[in-house]
């Protein structure tokens, strides 16, 4: 779950990355803040010290500087990731990625769509299914895969307040409320 301050962080991020003199494309700074959240991930210690009060904030900074220089980073993403040690903020970095996401599609004009399946879903399946969202909701969409055999068979796809349920226990329940008498 997302938090204001881990939205205003990544509002920020989004800002810079749309400036006229950014030269990092958005699909690259979501990229590269991934790969910078997975690297922090890596231990638990790192995270430990990272939040610790006991070290200071200059030792932190030099120790994220020195993990991230040789991954090839963007200056912009860089800095980004020396203000969130500078200011404590790292236990919220994944929830920062999760909100830069957001920012980044909103301002491309993608709609975010989960879509669940039963099993994994085929390369000519996924396209199938994203031009049958495009075409009903009007909208670029980013698709975001999850698989539940739960569902049985057939997909759901939920953006926003909307859920699109073509699963086969959605049909089965349909059919179940249909047949139950009425009290």
């Amino acid at each position: 779950m997302t938090n204001a301050l881990s939205i205003h962080y990544a509002d920020a991020l989004a800002d810079a990355v749309f400036a006229p003199d950014s030269d990092l494309a958005p699909e690259q700074a979501v990229q590269q803040l991934r790969k910078a959240v997975q690297l922090l991930d890596i231990s638990p210690d790192l995270h430990r010290v990272l939040q610790s009060p006991a070290v200071s904030r200059s030792k932190k900074i030099a120790l994220v500087g020195k993990l991230i220089e040789e991954d090839g980073l963007d200056r912009l993403i860089r800095n980004f990731l020396m203000v969130i040690v500078e200011h404590r903020r790292v236990k919220d970095l994944r929830h920062i990625l999760e909100s830069f996401e957001e920012a980044i599609d909103i301002r491309l004009g993608l709609a975010r769509v989960e879509i669940t399946s039963a099993t994994d879903l085929t390369g000519e399946q996924k396209q199938a299914v994203e031009e049958a969202l495009v075409e009903a909701t009007g909208k670029r969409v980013r698709p975001l895969y999850r698989i539940n055999g739960a569902i049985i068979g057939g997909i759901v796809a939920r953006f926003g307040s909307k859920e699109y349920d073509g699963s086969l226990l959605g049909r089965l329940e349909a059919l179940r409320q249909q047949l139950s008498p009425v009290s």
